[in-house]
């Protein structure tokens, strides 16, 4: 039978590797497409929105050569920022929601 020692010394172990677990997918980029490309969208490795990047082709099908840059990055910069505030304003109300539930002082990682 373990004595709470190894126990705690586990417990910390294992706390260690999930925050460098969750270090690590804080850095890990996630590259999806669609549309062959038209579409390309960039998350973290915990799902959190980063960025989107749209051809010209997907804005205009017929005539992408009409489509200049400046409205392509205007689109892009609109898309990001309103995903990353409902990403923000999401994780705000999943905390707001959780504290009733968590214990007050219990540290779950990953889990705000």
């Amino acid at each position: 039978m373990m004595n709470l020692a190894n126990i705690m010394k586990q417990a910390q172990q294992v706390q260690k590797r999930l925050q460098e677990a969750q270090a690590e997918l804080s850095k890990t980029e996630i590259k999806a497409e669609a549309a062959n490309g038209a579409v390309t969208v960039i998350c973290d490795g915990h799902g959190k929105f980063k960025s989107i990047k749209l051809s010209k082709q997907a804005l205009n099908s017929e005539n992408p050569e009409a489509v200049d840059d400046e409205s392509v990055e205007m689109l892009e910069d609109l898309i990001t920022s309103a995903m990353k505030q409902a990403t923000t304003d999401a994780q705000a109300k999943m905390k707001q929601k959780m504290n009733g539930i968590v214990p007050a002082g219990v540290n779950i990682p990953g889990l705000f």
